[in-house]
């Protein structure tokens, strides 16, 4: 028997037809593609963001160390605060959101709005500490596969080779002005599909009616598949049955968030890039208010899209997904897509193309180039702790190689993962791994007591233990809908958010307790490394600051008998004391004139060299004749003037942290 119910915007959908009696070999509806004008667009885009990069790169000294990883520690809070979104919102959100609210609803937006309190914990606890102490492929690969019908991996392959491209080049300055014309892309296309989709639906009161009506043809009667929850429209849930549990989203859904906004390197990297603290807090605040737009403008999307394309989005048979994207436990991803391709007239479709590839870009530059900061600073620098400045620089680059090849590798464990929601997969490997650092980092900068060996031993088990759940989740993955539920009790009945709060616990016992039973750390080693010792100076030279700059000074001057001609001393690259050199760093006259020499043998080798090498040098900005800067000691004893803050702004950007904690506090009560 068929029971038929009439859906408005003209689309007839049959809600409780048997799967037996449809044709298997059901084709979908015809897709849009895009036309000439969408490429148009793309390709514009494509040159206006290859444009910027290079201009960026030129911008910034990139022959250092701090003028790669550190954009020359010189960004002022707005395009700091538009690289925290993009980085943040790449197109693992616009795939996984809108995924994640058409299958199930609204509740995944609790992950923006934790984001928002978290962000205001980076700049007002985290930052100073850290300025004293000094997935997404497969998201972008999806809308394209949508868009244009390439093969999954030509897609990965293409969008990566437009990524390295100016990351290898730019380093984070490139990254960050890219990644501030990028989130001006993203809002603008994504606000004009948020109003066609609400359009269609007449606005938020007729998505809240319609949408518990997209129910699709193909589902089996004797079960739930394919039913909307009746949540769906909440955030806080049942705290045992449902897909999220309300204790895990206030407690083990902010501890992930803690790692990622508070210790990730993506992140941190970005803020430790501003001039000052007030302009990274302004830069946190700007990405605050940026973040109340993704509810918006991708969750209610996606909820919309299933709405108008239930039978693709929402499909509940395995045969039926996988004629349609290819995944037989679910084609919600699609849902984001499949409202462009099929709402918006030619050349929009283009700008939305522009506005996913900018979203991928943007996350994939932060990677790399924060992944490349992370093995080249922390690794490599402590293999080789000598190495000169140039060797740094080629291996960043070289290391950002290494991770695009790595990530075509990943394609297939993403696509077979969480029902075909990215952003549920996403999120459950960070509450597996993640909670562990959290838990360290949070004891290490708040706890003075905390000390070596209880960090790494709360460390090697909270993320042994999170290792041993990730592998049963791969191991025992989640049946499709309808079938028997076989899994091991700790995978079928603690879910991830659940398993995120007992990780934490587990891990800050054991740092408490191996702490404890262990020497404490010396004093003078956590200086400035907690936030009960942030503002301690460091006394490398006996006296007060100003006395001890000028006596710094006066030692490192040439006396002056000693001085060398202009043209000598210019070719005496990065004179750095070693070991072996006089006490009090003296360097002999003879020491000098034999560097020199050495400076000039290599120019003139370096004349000798192919073109090709000449162009990657030059492409990486290691070419540049520029003397070298040695930092003066007056300048190193005032970093703290770093964390002063002026009382007009301070006031302003305390008063903008205000509006910022009530919008939060006012979308959790609308929403609850």
């Amino acid at each position: 028997m068929e029971m038929k119910t009439k859906i408005p915007l003209a689309m007839e959908q049959t809600t409780n037809t048997p799967a037996s009696t449809v044709d298997p070999a059901q084709t979908p509806r015809a897709q849009q593609i895009l036309d000439v004008a969408d490429i148009v667009v793309l390709v514009i885009y494509l040159l206006f963001v290859l444009a910027v990069g290079l201009w960026s790169m030129h911008r910034t000294k990139r022959n250092t160390v701090k003028g790669y990883f550190l954009a020359g520690k010189n960004m002022v809070w707005w395009p700091i605060g538009a690289s925290l979104f993009a980085s943040n919102v790449g197109s693992g959100h616009f795939i996984g959101l809108a995924g994640t609210g058409a299958a199930s609803g609204i509740a995944v937006s609790a992950y923006e709005f934790n984001g928002m309190i978290i962000l205001i914990l980076l700049a007002w606890f985290f930052l100073p500490i850290y300025i004293a102490a000094e997935v997404d492929i497969y998201a972008g690969a999806v809308f394209i596969q949508q868009a244009l019908h390439w093969n999954l991996y030509i897609a990965v392959i293409g969008l990566l080779a437009i990524t390295t491209l100016y990351t290898v080049g730019g380093g984070l300055a490139a990254v960050i002005y890219t990644d501030a014309l990028q989130t001006v892309i993203m809002l603008i296309g994504a606000l004009i599909l948020m109003g066609y989709a609400f359009v269609k639906v007449e606005g938020y009161s007729g998505l809240q009616e319609m949408y518990f009506h997209a129910i699709p043809s193909v589902r089996d009667l004797n079960t739930t598949c394919g039913l909307p929850r009746k949540d769906a429209f909440h955030i806080f849930r049942d705290p045992v049955t449902s897909d999220f549990p309300w204790p895990g989203v206030l407690i083990g859904m902010t501890i992930p968030s803690i790692w990622y906004w508070c210790t990730d390197q993506v992140i941190v990297q970005r803020s430790l890039s501003a001039k000052t603290l007030l302009h990274a807090k302004g830069g946190s605040l700007f990405a605050v208010y940026l973040k109340i737009l993704p509810v918006f403008i991708m969750v209610l999307p996606g909820m919309i899209s299933r709405v108008l394309f239930v039978d693709e989005v929402a499909c509940a048979d395995a045969d039926t997904c996988r004629r349609i994207c290819g995944n037989a436990v679910g084609c919600s991803d699609i849902a984001y897509p499949k409202l462009v391709m099929e709402l918006l007239p030619g050349g929009l479709r283009g700008l939305m193309m522009s506005v996913m590839i900018a979203a991928l870009m943007s996350s994939l530059t932060s990677i790399f180039n924060s992944a490349s900061t992370i093995f080249t600073m922390d690794v490599w620098h402590h293999i080789r702790p000598h190495c000169p400045e140039w060797e740094l620089m080629i291996v960043g680059r070289v290391f950002v190689l290494v991770l695009v090849a790595l990530s075509v590798l990943w394609i297939p464990l993403v696509q077979m993962s969480q029902g075909g929601q990215l952003f549920m997969y996403i999120q459950s490997i960070s509450s597996y791994l993640q909670p562990p650092v959290a838990v360290v980092f949070i004891a290490g900068c708040f706890w003075k007591r905390t000390n070596e060996m209880g960090a790494f031993w709360g460390l090697f088990t909270g993320i042994l233990a999170g290792c041993i759940r990730m592998a049963l989740d791969f191991i025992y993955p989640e049946p499709l809908c309808g079938h028997p539920d076989n899994r091991p009790l700790v995978t079928k009945y603690v879910h991830y958010l659940h398993f995120s709060i007992i990780l934490s616990v587990f891990t800050l016992i054991v740092v408490v307790v191996i702490s404890l039973s262990t020497k404490p750390p010396d004093p003078e080693k956590i200086r400035r490394l907690t936030w009960y010792t942030h503002f301690e100076r460091v006394d490398t030279v006996a006296g007060p600051p100003k006395e001890a700059a000028h006596k710094m000074n006066s030692t490192m001057r040439q006396p002056e008998g000693d001085k060398l001609p202009r043209e000598e001393i210019g070719n005496t690259n990065n004179i750095s004391l070693s070991t072996d050199q006089p006490e009090g760093g003296e360097l002999h006259l003879e020491e000098v004139s034999n560097k020199s020499n050495a400076s000039l043998s290599v120019a003139e080798s370096v004349k000798e060299r192919s073109k090709l090498i000449s162009f990657l040098l030059w492409f990486c900005g290691m070419n540049q004749k520029e003397e070298a800067e040695n930092t003066p000691p007056s300048e190193i004893l005032a970093n703290t003037d770093l964390l002063s803050e002026e009382p007009c702004m301070r006031n302003f950007i305390n008063a903008n942290l205000i509006v910022c904690l009530t919008a939060t506090v006012f979308l959790y009560a609308y929403f609850f």
